[in-house]
């Protein structure tokens, strides 16, 4: 983990206009829609991965010793790769610790609350982290491009944001906002691949085929997003996502080097022998295990 003083000081750099700025770019081979496709393979992308989550279980213990509170924002277009980019962090951390909000429609009565009001609950107690996949960015975003809400209610939302952000970093949580950018091209494959994907195609809605006519109106409202709400205490950080495996790799270890260069040891907890030979699993009632699934002749 780096020093976390430096958390704001790359405020210019950051506020860029495009949709290909921050992260690595890849050299790797071309794909179908002439954007590089990853140079990474799965076995070369999860040996870089193993360390950086090894790393994070790190950065957990710390968090916890020191009753830091940590919050991670993800946000960026359909496909941008948000949900892929939570799991390679929080499948190596404890479902305890770390919590992943990804909240709903609201309901008629968050929709007479403050707007901030539901995602308070959501934010993490001591030796905790939360990893936001959407937050309350949702309001500049698609709330706003879709006319989900009235510009007034933009134009407040870009005057309390900040405010509320500065509360937060004020208590000690330790913010970090992402931003994931995809090309349209790349957006269309992703599109086009959960369509195919019976597994992903639950991520598909009719909002979605929207989206895709309006990329252009969702650019200009991240950069109005961006203007607005990038500050010294709660800074935005784009990173490149027509990779996603390198786009991973980028932002974890953007975070961690963005952290306290705390190190906590790890706690050792010693097996002794067993005192005879293992046992069985076994049931004395009429309770059995049932069949083991049965396999296809030719994995036999």
């Amino acid at each position: 983990m780096g020093n976390g003083k430096n958390n704001g000081k790359d405020k210019g750099k950051n506020k860029a206009k495009g949709d290909s700025q921050a992260g690595g770019k890849d050299d790797g081979p071309v794909g179908k829609n002439g954007k590089a496709a990853s140079g990474l393979s799965k076995k070369d992308y999860e040996a870089l991965l193993e360390p950086l989550q090894i790393e994070l279980n790190g950065m957990a213990r710390w968090l916890a010793h020191h009753g830091k509170r940590l919050v991670v924002i993800f946000e960026g277009r359909d496909t941008a790769g948000k949900g892929g980019a939570i799991n390679a962090m929080a499948d190596c951390l404890s479902p305890r610790q770390c919590h992943v909000v990804a909240l709903s429609k609201p309901s008629e009565d968050e929709q007479g609350q403050w707007y901030f009001q539901r995602y308070v609950p959501h934010l993490p107690s001591a030796g905790q982290i939360t990893l936001f996949d959407r937050s309350w960015y949702n309001r500049p975003g698609v709330e706003t491009v879709m006319g989900f809400c009235k510009p007034q209610d933009t134009e407040r939302f870009f005057k309390q944001a900040p405010v509320f952000e500065q509360l937060l970093v004020d208590d000690g949580i330790l913010l970090f906002k992402y931003w994931l950018t995809v090309d349209q091209a790349q957006q269309e494959e992703r599109f086009a691949e959960r369509r195919e994907d019976p597994l992903k195609r639950w991520k598909l809605s009719p909002i979605d085929l929207v989206a895709r006519e309006k990329y252009e109106d969702y650019g200009r409202a991240r950069d109005r997003m961006l203007e607005a709400t990038h500050t010294k205490q709660a800074p935005w950080t784009l990173v490149d996502f027509n990779d996603q495996r390198l786009g991973r790799l980028t932002l974890i270890r953007h975070l961690l080097d963005h952290l306290p260069d705390t190190q906590v040891p790890e706690q050792t907890i010693e097996f002794p022998p067993l005192p005879g030979e293992p046992a069985h699993e076994s049931f004395s009632g009429p309770l059995k295990p049932i069949p083991p699934f049965k396999l296809p002749k030719s994995v036999d």
